[in-house]
């Protein structure tokens, strides 16, 4: 059965712009899926350990038949690609890419917890997810437009970029 999928995506290293547009473009690729869309392009503080580099940060929305395992698999492959390593929690990453909201199922296994246990806690996360499902209502029975509202003064700039760019 088809899902509808969120993906976030950041990176801080090796021109993270251009990681997370990679990213992006295997994602359209992607198995037994439909890209969606994408949002913006988001220039965000870091989160977690703040003495590191600024992040790009994304938000894709896909519809897929992949089980979310084989999903979390293909987005590993992805990152591995790209080269991530897995070194210090929350420090700096070539790629990143999550799996935020796998339609309105709950997860919790040792590999996988959907939705992503930070989803609400992150603007970086919230802000990009906001601006391609804006009516979104989360697993919690929040609505997501709700949830925005507490990041209004956070530091994160939407990056203007060339639509051919994302395509």
């Amino acid at each position: 059965m088809m899902q509808t999928v969120f993906i976030g995506l950041g990176s801080n290293l090796n021109n993270p712009q251009q990681q997370v547009l990679q990213a992006i473009a295997k994602l359209q690729s992607l198995a037994r899926s439909s890209f969606i869309c994408a949002s913006s392009l988001y220039l965000t503080p870091p989160w977690g350990i703040e003495d590191q580099p600024p992040f790009i940060n994304a938000v894709i929305k896909i519809h897929t038949q992949l089980e979310p395992l084989a999903l979390l698999d293909e987005l590993l492959a992805i990152e591995v690609a790209q080269g991530r390593v897995r070194d210090i929690r929350y420090g700096p990453r070539i790629i990143d890419c999550d799996i935020l909201l796998y339609g309105d199922k709950q997860i919790v296994t040792e590999r996988l917890s959907v939705p992503h246990p930070y989803l609400d806690k992150r603007s970086f996360v919230v802000i990009p997810l906001f601006e391609i499902a804006p009516k979104l209502i989360l697993p919690s029975g929040l609505a997501l437009a709700e949830v925005v509202e507490q990041f209004q003064n956070e530091k994160i700039e939407k990056l203007t970029l060339l639509s051919e760019e994302i395509l």
